[in-house]
């Protein structure tokens, strides 16, 4: 039995969230992006509340490490690592583009997903640049994740040869660039559910991260725009 808490504030839309062994208990949800670092831990502290848990009970702590938003993951990562330090309890860091790819498998159960099928998920990354990957129905990944700015080449391999369902909130962006007919396009958020499985399946492996060393996966470097 494990008990997790699940932290996502990678994307515009985030949530915490208690499993028991893979089973949400209870979820709260945030859609204003600019509101994540005052959302998270009186949402917290009322989920526990709710879920008749406490801090104590919780035996690993979860987050999406990225990519994503650079404010939003350096909010998740801080207040679980906090979490983690005070409470003496592992941490679990996951790939925010495996967590949207598992919430789309489980989303899209209407679609005839198939070993012929490829998952994109894609993260906004501003202009024509998108966080992204490609993984089989089985999560396994096709390729790495990396930040990637679109043009009319794009995953021309990948959709010479299957199916491949782009979904995310950056792929908007590469629907109005892509023609190909193996392409096809779906709207996908995070599920707390989703999340809850992968760090549930993680616990029970013991895949546990570095507290001192465990750092947010940007996949590339902060930059700000300087007014003249």
């Amino acid at each position: 039995m494990s008990i997790i808490l699940n932290i996502d504030t990678a994307t515009e839309n985030a949530h915490v969230s208690i499993a028991n062994d893979g089973i949400v208990l209870k979820s709260y949800h945030n859609g204003s992006q600019k509101d994540h670092a005052s959302f998270l831990q009186p949402a917290i502290q009322q989920l526990v509340k709710d879920a008749a848990v406490t801090l104590n009970d919780i035996d690993a702590i979860a987050v999406t490490a990225g990519p994503g938003s650079y404010t939003g993951l350096r909010v998740g990562m801080a207040s679980a690592k906090g979490l983690c330090y005070a409470l003496n309890k592992p941490l679990i860091l996951l790939n925010t583009l495996e967590v949207l790819t598992a919430s789309a498998i489980r989303q899209l159960t209407d679609q005839p997903i198939n070993k012929l099928t490829l998952l994109c998920p894609m993260i906004d990354a501003r202009r024509m640049e998108v966080f992204t990957a490609v993984y089989d129905p089985e999560l396994s990944i096709i390729i790495s994740p990396l930040a990637l700015i679109l043009d009319d080449q794009s995953f021309r391999e990948e959709l010479s040869g299957a199916r491949v369902i782009f979904f995310g909130n950056g792929s908007a962006k590469w629907n109005t660039i892509c023609q190909d007919p193996n392409a096809s396009f779906e709207t996908v958020a995070i599920q707390p559910e989703a999340m809850a499985n992968l760090s549930g399946l993680l616990f029970s492996r013991e895949q546990f991260s570095d507290l001192a060393y465990s750092e947010p996966f940007y996949l590339k470097e902060f930059q700000t725009v300087i007014k003249k």
